[in-house]
């Protein structure tokens, strides 16, 4: 397939911490694929917590579980569509 044949990704949510690899090395991997790539990772974790997982602290974006689905989209539109 051509490069340009690829889907568009615009927004990634992903755990902190899984199995085989953290949701810091799944974001690496896929922001320099995708420039632009936005990333809300999902924790149950502190912020330095997350932080010590290898996220850093400048490029990320968490929302701390448990979460509502209505807390879900509201950070899922500030993070795509700020003001």
């Amino acid at each position: 397939k051509m490069e340009t044949d690829q889907p568009q990704i615009d927004l990634l949510i992903t755990d902190v911490v899984m199995p085989e690899m953290g949701g810091g090395e799944l974001a690496q991997i896929l922001t320099k694929k995708y420039p632009g790539l936005k990333v809300l990772y999902v924790s149950g974790y502190t912020k330095d917590e997350v932080i010590r997982q290898g996220v850093e602290a400048d490029q990320f974006h968490l929302l701390q579980k448990p979460f509502s689905p209505q807390q879900l989209l509201s950070r899922i539109e500030k993070l795509c569509y700020p003001t």
